[in-house]
């Protein structure tokens, strides 16, 4: 299944995809639905009720869907409990920066008011003169998780996104320990602009096979596929679900096969097989938007 948020009525609205090209909202099949997918997450429904409210969902008259052409996503939510954002694994990421790949996971936290979502503007910071834009596979927690073994961490997913992360580049070369600094101003975290459940999402493939791609105005930068990831998905969500607990909504942006220098006026985005496109135009700190 697949998921939104959508602009409807003038008030953001959580939806599920139905008849192939339009969104129908889901306060509309459950009031307890109003607002973002996060309250739908938080829930943890087993698959089969998933299922029967996409039916139900698919059942609401014409007039009270939304033609995908015409839709207006907002970010899917805008308070998970943790964004894990996941440095140099791809090898040749790493050698862009001239750095080796290391033996665990490279990890870093994002706070919630980096969101934005498809067609906000990535904002660059006055601090930085040199800010890159990363395309990643973002994987969605669906259930409470703690001390998972790597056999079954991806059953504690619910879905996945396309990401665009954010870094002031120059800020991080400054002094590696600049980590946070440099992936945390307003605006360097867009996702969305759908949830696809992992199950439809691998349906018929491998998601070692699943290609994302960076592109700034229409050039690729890089792509690669997941199996050239030096920590897999579920490496990555066992990994740090040993560390700390996971809650539904927590996102792991799980690595970008490569970055691209973003300026004020170009379109960034991330394009990952089986998914929309997630496209965000750049500007700079104080532009008109």
């Amino acid at each position: 299944m697949r998921f939104a948020t959508l602009l409807v009525d003038d008030r953001e609205q959580a939806a599920v995809a139905c008849h192939g090209d339009q969104w129908a909202p889901l306060d509309l099949v459950d009031p307890a639905l109003a607002g973002d997918l996060l309250v739908l997450i938080e829930q943890q429904r087993p698959p089969g009720e998933l299922a029967e409210l996409a039916r139900l969902a698919a059942r609401l008259p014409a007039g009270r869907l939304v033609a995908a052409g015409e839709a207006v996503y907002r970010p899917p939510y805008r308070r998970p409990r943790k964004i894990w954002g996941i440095g140099l694994n791809y090898g040749d990421h790493a050698a862009d920066l001239h750095e080796s790949t290391p033996d665990q996971p490279a990890s870093f936290i994002k706070g919630s008011h980096t969101i934005i979502g498809a067609g906000d503007d990535i904002v660059i910071p006055r601090q930085s003169r040199r800010t890159t834009t990363e395309a990643e596979l973002g994987l969605v927690i669906g259930r409470d998780t703690a001390e998972v073994g790597r056999a079954r961490a991806l059953d504690h997913v619910f879905g996945v996104c396309a990401v665009l992360d954010q870094t002031a580049e120059d800020i991080l070369a400054l002094n590696p320990r600049y980590l946070t600094r440099s992936k945390n101003f307003p605006t360097f975290f867009s996702f969305g602009p759908e949830i696809v459940t992992l199950d439809e999402f691998l349906a018929g493939r491998e998601l070692t096979d699943v290609e994302i791609a960076t592109r700034v105005d229409d050039v690729d930068i890089r792509r690669d596929v997941v199996g050239n990831m030096t920590h897999s998905p579920a490496e990555l969500v066992g990994f740090h679900s040993a560390m700390m607990p996971f809650f539904p909504g927590d996102v792991i942006s799980t690595g970008t096969p490569g970055a691209g220098v973003v300026t004020p006026g170009v379109l960034a985005e991330a394009h990952v097989d089986g998914l929309l496109p997630l496209t965000n135009q750049v500007r700079a700190q104080g532009a008109p938007r």
